[in-house]
């Protein structure tokens, strides 16, 4: 019998919570979605003011998580305070989305991005490198190598969080000290006519999205068109970072594996959000200082960091960067795929997943769990382009984010008993604007990338009925 625990074991430390929110958090965004960023906005004030916008977010956010996982500190994190603050469906629907696309989708993302930066090393790797041509798809070396590495992962997660705490701690260790290096480097190159070129009309926005939106005005109020346009222009932007920065609420996922969750989980959602937003715009500022703005906008195949790594390092800056990104989403989808899980268990011990996944094997780990979940993105990885992936993704996670915050008013009032060791920061002023903010990007995006944020809501609607096919079984059970 593959089950001899039934429950899992408090092994993880605030050391080790902390490495799993800024190791989720940081894959290959960083080093990419500026390029597209740029593009959209057209200034590097408006780039680093996006930047900064979701560093604020994320960390608003984060913090105001502390409080609900302080009321509930145990497995299945957003999943768990969805249902209490809603209902069971609202829970569900959340579940369904993170393993549809939220969570799988991300750690194919992840895993291809791993192996196209692998292609650097060793070309043979590329995603041009066709492998097999089946008609109806074509499978490439990168896509099998992403798909062996999610194999890998889940692989090692299955023989106990010990061995995921590891990989985590020497992965994120070893990514956060190479992009502080990377900063410092890039600092100290800086060239300062490019620095002040860059920041030249530096709010100046009326480029690409914007400056098609003005010049379509006609007789329209162009003012009012250029508004509309430059908002649509941030928007867009948004979605590269909000995507980079995403992931750091993986830690309530495995509240029942943290020491003193109470505490450990709302200090680590604090720090590892504080530490990713330092680097993300610390990691822009450098871009700025060594690229002109033309080379950060289109620079080869978006990837931002290997030009700047060139210009710093020399012809050596590819193959650093190279190497820094396979570390960097190497462990970062080591921390996805360990949290990740941990959903799916939850789930299956309320009786709307399948029912294996509410099982520990011997390591007090849902290995069933960890396997669907490895299918799910090894079968993502196969389709679907990164770009594609990102739009996906940000717009039903930032709408679960509106839904989960908003929980806080309502269990505010709905149970005022229950014991809060921690109290969401800056409540209710904070909790307020993000859920305004966040908003104002889901509605952005239904008007700028409509295919988009409408197949993301099918994604999800597409639960409703499965929630009453998993409610049906569980009664006949």
């Amino acid at each position: 019998m593959s089950e001899t625990n039934t429950s899992f074991k408090p092994s993880l430390g605030l050391l080790d919570a902390t490495m799993i929110v800024a190791g989720s958090m940081i894959g290959s965004g960083i080093f990419i979605v500026s390029a597209d960023m740029l593009k959209d906005v057209g200034s590097a004030g408006w780039l680093v003011f996006a930047w900064a916008l979701t560093g604020f977010m994320t960390l608003t956010a984060a913090l105001s998580y502390g409080e609900l996982s302080a009321m509930y500190p145990k497995a299945g994190g957003q999943y768990v305070y969805l249902k209490e603050a809603y209902n069971p469906l609202v829970g569900f629907l959340y579940g369904w989305s993170f393993f549809a696309v939220i969570q799988t989708g991300t750690i194919a993302a992840v895993g291809v991005a791993f192996s196209k930066f692998a292609a650097y090393l060793i070309p043979g790797l590329s995603d041009k490198n066709i492998i097999a041509d089946l008609g109806f798809i074509k499978i490439s070396a990168a896509q099998l190598v992403s798909i062996l590495l999610i194999i890998l992962l889940t692989y090692t997660n299955t023989r106990g969080v010990k061995e995921g705490k590891i990989i985590q701690n020497l992965f994120t260790t070893t990514k956060l000290l190479a992009l502080f290096g990377l900063i410092i480097a890039g600092f100290v190159m800086a060239k300062p006519e490019v620095w002040s070129g860059n920041w030249t009309n530096a709010w100046t926005m009326l480029t690409h999205a914007s400056r098609q939106g003005v010049e379509n005005a006609a007789a329209t109020d162009w003012k009012t068109v250029a508004g509309f346009a430059m908002f649509g222009a941030v928007a867009s932007a948004l979605v590269g970072s909000i995507f980079s920065s995403d992931a750091w609420n993986n830690v309530t996922f495995i509240a029942g594996e943290i020491k003193n969750p109470q505490r450990n989980i709302g200090l680590s959602l604090f720090f590892g959000t504080l530490i990713v937003t330092v680097i993300y715009i610390s990691c822009n500022l450098v871009y700025l200082a060594v690229l002109p703005l033309n080379d950060i906008a289109f620079a080869p195949e978006n990837r931002v960091a290997v030009a700047a790594s060139q210009v710093i390092f020399g012809d050596a800056g590819t193959y650093i960067i190279a190497v820094m990104i396979m570390i960097s989403t190497f462990g970062c989808n080591n921390g996805l795929i360990l949290a990740g899980a941990r959903v799916y268990y939850t789930m299956a011990k309320d009786g709307l997943f399948f029912k294996k996944t509410a099982e520990l094997n011997k390591a007090s780990v849902p290995a069933y769990a960890l396997w669907v979940q490895c299918l799910v993105a090894s079968l993502l990885c196969l389709s679907g382009k990164y770009g594609d992936l990102l739009d996906y993704v940000s717009f039903v996670v930032m709408l679960f984010y509106i839904l989960t915050i908003a929980g806080i008013f309502i269990l505010r009032k709905k149970r005022p008993d229950i014991a809060r060791p921690y109290k969401a920061f800056g409540y209710p002023v904070l909790p307020f604007v993000y859920i305004l903010l966040a908003a104002a990007f889901c509605v952005s995006l239904i008007v700028y990338k409509t295919n988009y944020a409408l197949f993301g809501l099918i994604i999800v609607l597409a639960g409703i009925p499965l929630y009453y096919i998993a409610l049906g079984n569980k009664k006949q059970a």
